[in-house]
């Protein structure tokens, strides 16, 4: 992000021995990093807030568009059109052919 090597930090240190003390710096230094650890974890925490709306919005894209594709009214007024017995004979077709016919002579 920021591109500062050793030798600028070693001079912002310098800097800041002469400006604070070196009775004070330790306890400068130790503010610093708080607040920059601060700032970090609310870098973080809206990284992952943004994160979390863009996948939201883009699971709220694919409802949508399944819903425009294939609406689930569709769905149950076709399964709610067939008679009970037709529904079911259509179910053991639809697993037979899933697991094969049942031949008995060639297993034995």
């Amino acid at each position: 992000m920021f591109d500062i090597g050793f030798w600028e930090l070693a001079l912002i240190g310098v800097i800041l021995l002469l400006v604070v003390g070196p009775e004070r710096l330790p306890k400068v230094a130790r503010t610093a990093g708080l607040w920059v650890g601060r700032g970090r974890r609310m870098l973080s925490a809206m990284k992952a807030e943004i994160d979390r709306e863009i996948k939201a919005q883009e699971f709220q894209e694919i409802l949508d568009k399944q819903a425009r594709n294939n609406p689930l009214e569709t769905i149950l007024d076709d399964a709610g059109d067939k008679p009970a017995a037709e529904a079911s004979a259509t179910a053991a077709t639809s697993a037979r052919t899933r697991t094969g016919p049942d031949d008995k002579s060639s297993s034995g």
